[in-house]
């Protein structure tokens, strides 16, 4: 066992650009500790590595699933082919108190590009709901008196615009 000061003594003796390693008890140009700890960054950056490939494969085989089941879709290429009805022209894209919902509105513009359809203004004063109003006030005095009962989608949407 050698004391501090012979410790200090051969650390201070070592040449220009070695160093005292205390496991080796010599003067080298890298310590054991400074190779253990490159060694150890090597190893780290290979697991990176090998995660990232893994994670690129992963991704790459569900892009292959993707494109293989629209491959496979089946779709129908004969002349009768089934067409259907835009939302808002069906129940589920109309409001139940009259007007289209949030549904019926984005079908509407899909169908009608350059169009933006809002959801009803009850607020008072608004320029939208005031021509709103005054427009679907006019049909009400066409209506046939059998169809109005309250229960019609003129009815329902007026309300909806507090007209």
């Amino acid at each position: 066992m050698i004391t501090f000061k012979e410790y200090i003594s051969e650390a201070t003796n070592c040449p220009e650009g070695k160093k005292y390693c205390p496991k080796c008890q010599s003067c080298v140009d890298k310590t054991c500790e400074e190779k253990a700890m490159k060694e150890g960054a090597d190893k780290s950056m290979e697991n990176r590595q090998q995660q990232i490939q893994r994670k690129q494969l992963m991704i790459n085989r569900q892009k292959l699933q993707l494109q293989m089941k629209a491959v496979t879709k089946k779709k129908p290429t004969d002349m009768t082919m089934r067409t259907e009805g835009a939302a808002w022209t069906k129940k589920e894209g109309q409001n139940k108190e009259g007007g289209l919902n949030e549904k019926g509105r984005k079908s509407y513009e899909k169908e009608n590009p350059g169009s933006d359809l809002k959801a009803p203004s009850k607020k008072v004063g608004n320029p939208r709901r005031r021509s709103f109003c005054a427009r679907m006030k006019g049909m009400r005095k066409r209506q046939k008196p059998s169809n109005n009962t309250g229960d019609d989608r003129l009815s329902k949407s007026l309300r909806a615009w507090n007209c």
